[in-house]
């Protein structure tokens, strides 16, 4: 797969030539992520896209490659430290595989709401952590939003944490998060993205967790008949760029590169809010039963979930949790 993307990278068209005419060759941005053409992250990138395009008048040209046409997370994450993808954005869960202190992001119940996140986000534990990008030959320019995590399965619903025992759910391939479900009482099953509605449809997983904005867009409501509001983790989605192709970039194709990323984040944020609360009123629609739980219940899952807290500040370094914990404050 490497040898691949490394010829992959070598004709890819990164850096700038010239023409047989003698003009300037555009610097090609390739920019994969794993949801659908229609999901709020694949927009951001889309305007990203557009915004760059317009501004250097062309010298950097976006093509992006949607529902995993270039590979799940893991891969494009390898794609951006060897150089054959430029670009993308994608959970934290998936990232905290190479770059350890992002679990601290995915801690469940961390964040109450959106505006709490983006304050902590923006300021300068945020900044901290893309910092630790710099190893992986990554560049981490800001934050966007996936969103709270829900609950859906096709077996029952779940509106207490009993009802969360023996449920075969498919998790991110993440170890705090195959632990959360784990305390939940749940069975999870780590997977790919891309192999979760083949999964789901074939009945190897009775149910996800994903944002509703996934849930709609992914069509999953075909195949899950109960979703349950559990909000048990928010994700943050990193927006990044190949090192590799940075350093190819002009001062001023940075600077353009890094607004543009400002503007896309922005806009997605609010775009994803917009997705995520007509995403309800749609899986209603399409005949899902969704639940909300009770504060009572909601406590329960909270507590469940504690040794979680406990094995990663160990893990991640107790300072720097306690640290997030108080700027969550």
């Amino acid at each position: 797969m490497i040898i691949c993307m490394m010829l992959l990278s070598a004709c890819s068209g990164q850096t700038s030539g010239s023409g047989e005419d003698g003009s300037k060759k555009a610097k090609v941005m390739k920019l994969a992520v794993a949801t659908s053409k229609d999901r709020s992250l694949t927009q951001g990138l889309y305007r990203f896209g557009e915004i760059v395009e317009k501004e250097t008048n062309g010298s950097i040209k976006v093509e992006v490659y949607p529902d995993g046409q270039l590979g799940g997370d893991r891969v494009v994450f390898e794609g951006l430290k060897i150089g054959s993808i430029q670009g993308t954005t994608m959970s934290t869960g998936p990232i905290a595989s190479f770059a350890e202190r992002f679990t601290a992001l995915d801690l469940p119940y961390l964040f109450k709401n959106e505006e709490i996140a983006y304050e902590v986000l923006d300021g300068d534990i945020g900044k901290e952590l893309l910092k630790d990008l710099d190893s992986q030959e990554v560049v981490g320019l800001n934050y966007w939003e996936n969103g709270f995590r829900h609950l859906t399965n096709n077996k029952k619903e779940v509106k207490t944490l009993e009802d969360m025992k023996g449920l075969k759910v498919r998790t991110l391939e993440n170890e705090l998060h195959v632990d959360v479900w784990k305390e939940l009482g749940a069975n999870p099953t780590p997977m790919p993205y891309t192999e979760l509605f083949t999964a789901l449809e074939q009945h190897v997983v009775d149910g996800q967790e994903n944002p509703a904005g996934n849930v709609t867009t992914g069509n999953f409501y075909e195949v899950q008949k109960y979703l349950t509001k559990t909000k048990h983790i928010y994700n943050a989605s990193v927006f990044m760029i190949s090192k590799k192709f940075w350093d190819t970039l002009s001062d001023e194709e940075k600077e353009i590169v890094t607004k543009a990323a400002e503007e896309a984040k922005n806009y997605q944020r609010e775009l994803n809010q917009k997705e995520s609360a007509e995403a309800f009123d749609l899986l209603k629609e399409k005949g899902m039963t969704i639940t909300e739980l009770t504060p009572e219940e909601e406590q329960k899952f909270l507590e469940k979930v504690q040794p979680v807290y406990k094995k990663y500040s160990s893990q991640i370094g107790e300072e720097f949790v306690n640290k997030l914990l108080e700027s969550v404050k």
